[in-house]
């Protein structure tokens, strides 16, 4: 059993791919569902979900809530469906989610920039000089928001086990690759693995919950102990710490809140 994770640039056949791994694999596929059932949930606009996973960080800042909230939404929407395991999924974000999770196989897809505005100009009737500049513009706000949350490059070829170029080889041997790495022995779901992605699920509901109150928070979670990490003025500490641990104790298996403030001067 594994999950796997498909991170790709628009008209990339990262979706095609992922469709085709999870047939061979039998293995449930998702991927922009996550955000509806996270847009449901909480009673937030799709559209505001869609931006917070494809728009740079200083559109974000718009919204009433901000980037922190609609992130840790969808991030417990994600890990919710990760938990069942036997899963692919397609889009922004997954291998971050899932960084520390061994059974996770994470997957880059890249394609060549001329096939990528060939199949813009096919569907969106454009020019190629449109094409060319929708797609920049869609890769630089992709990275620019990756850098923002996370501090990490979604260019670089260390964030994943497997980086694919289509058109040095095809779809099909794409899916052949992932599908055989899916199945090797280090991408199996252990009882330490599952440990791990039982704190990191644990820990996204506990965050969500906590955003509520106090969005600007670093959240990890241990056998049911709660870490959080915060900012805030020396004359809120006590205030914030109630909120914090008030919110995180209404999550199912949170035994423990421990609090870390950081002053803002």
């Amino acid at each position: 059993m594994a999950i796997v994770t498909i991170s790709r640039g628009s008209y990339s056949k990262g979706k095609e791919i992922a469709e085709k791994v999870a047939q061979v694999l039998g293995y449930e596929c998702v991927s922009r569902d996550i955000l509806l059932e996270a847009s449901e949930e909480f009673n937030i606009p799709e559209i505001k979900l869609v931006r917070a996973l494809h728009d740079a960080p200083s559109v974000l800042e718009r919204f009433t809530f901000g980037k922190e909230k609609y992130v840790a939404f969808i991030e417990e929407a994600f890990l919710k469906h990760m938990q069942k395991d036997n899963i692919v999924y397609h889009g922004l974000a997954g291998h971050f989610f899932l960084r520390n999770v061994s059974h996770a196989l994470k997957v880059r897809i890249l394609s060549d920039m001329e096939d990528r505005i060939r199949l813009e100009m096919e569907r969106e009737k454009i020019s190629k000089e449109e094409a060319q500049h929708v797609l920049k513009k869609d890769d630089y706000e992709r990275h620019k928001w990756a850098m923002a949350l996370y501090g990490v490059d979604t260019a670089d070829p260390f964030q994943y086990d497997l980086v694919l170029h289509i058109g040095r080889i095809t779809v099909s041997d794409a899916v052949d690759i992932i599908c055989h790495a899916a199945r090797l022995p280090h991408f199996q779901t252990t009882a330490e693995s599952k440990r791990i992605l039982d704190n990191i699920i644990l820990a996204s509901q506990a965050k969500v919950e906590i955003a509520k109150e106090w969005p600007a928070v670093t959240v990890c979670a241990e056998n049911g102990v709660i870490f959080v990490d915060t900012k805030c003025r020396m004359q809120q500490e006590q205030e914030v710490i109630s909120k914090i641990e008030s919110a995180a104790k209404n999550v199912p298996g949170v035994k423990e809140v421990r609090v870390s403030t950081h002053p803002i001067y």
